[in-house]
């Protein structure tokens, strides 16, 4: 095989379709990027859920030995064990209650350091310790505007300091990322078929141009891969400039939206890094768009060619 034909064949056709090339670029570039950003999105809904549950759950605080509610159910001091025993009863008893799980004092005292001012922390007398963090219960509801049943049976029950219904305000911040994420995903769906149809059209035109040359090596007994190659390489190098410019937007996405942007004004969540921006990129599941940007280009070339190179 000739590789100085099938690179010459390569950037004569880039040259004589340059402005559907560009196009193609241009589409597969926002596309992919409102693909990413979505990605991006369900991570960060992921972890804010995993940080301060979601709007299906409420937090009932368990007493500490100091507690400083001044609840009367924490006149005891520290949860037992036999005061545990009747809470969770109570969330078996509630038909209003999906699930629950307990969370340690160790486990929410690690959740509260990604959360909270790194100062509460440090010092010999830090504001914050594990001995005075609450152990807790996440309370998954089985609807969540159907509560009010099992926070009247638990909040009166020794051992438990208080109860966090965080479920409208969660529900508007899960919304917020739920219509972004939704958003994204289908402008990026509308863009991604105006790609797939413009690399169509790209691959007609370029069997056109070369219909000559492609019936004398027909001719010749050229094979169907050294005739093809010339087209899936254009398809590559259109891919790898959209992923490119759609990278580039995502890691812009990254550092002014969410590192310089909402990381520093709403410092109570916990944000994606730059490993989610990885993941975006060359994810397996979801697909991310290093993966998603050739192979929507090069798969409908591989079924496309076949047609249009039988000359």
């Amino acid at each position: 095989m000739q590789l100085r034909y099938v690179f010459t064949e390569l950037s004569n056709g880039l040259r004589r379709n340059l402005t559907m090339h560009l196009a193609v670029v241009l589409t597969l570039f926002v596309s992919l990027a409102l693909a990413g950003t979505g990605i991006m999105l369900q991570r960060q809904a992921a972890l804010t859920e995993d940080t301060l549950g979601s709007e299906l759950q409420i937090l009932v605080n368990l007493c500490t030995e100091n507690d400083p509610s001044k609840n009367p159910n924490c006149a005891g001091g520290e949860v037992t064990d036999a005061q545990r025993d009747r809470i969770e009863g109570a969330f078996d008893d509630s038909p209003e209650v999906a699930s629950f799980d307990f969370q340690s004092k160790e486990e929410g005292y690690d959740k509260a350091k990604e959360i909270l001012p790194a100062e509460v922390f440090a010092g010999p007398n830090p504001v914050v310790t594990v001995d005075n963090w609450p152990a807790a219960y996440w309370v998954t509801l089985a609807d969540p505007t159907k509560a009010d049943g099992v926070i009247s049976a638990v909040q009166g029950l020794d051992g438990v300091s208080s109860i966090k219904d965080q479920r409208e305000a969660l529900g508007q911040i899960f919304g917020i990322m739920q219509a972004l994420r939704v958003g994204s995903w289908i402008g990026s769906g509308v863009l991604l078929l105006a790609a797939l149809l413009l690399v169509a059209n790209t691959i007609r035109l370029a069997a056109l141009a070369r219909r000559r040359e492609i019936a004398i090596m027909r001719l010749v007994g050229a094979s169907t891969l050294y005739i093809t190659l010339p087209f899936l390489l254009e398809a590559l190098v259109t891919a790898a400039v959209g992923v490119a410019l759609a990278g580039a937007a995502l890691a812009g996405f990254q550092y002014f939206a969410i590192e310089t942007g909402m990381a520093e004004i709403v410092t109570f969540l916990p944000w994606i890094d730059w490993n989610d921006w990885t993941q975006a990129m060359i994810g397996l599941w979801p697909p991310g768009i290093a993966l998603l940007g050739p192979a929507l280009t090069v798969i409908p070339t591989l079924l496309l060619t076949r047609k249009y190179i039988k000359v």
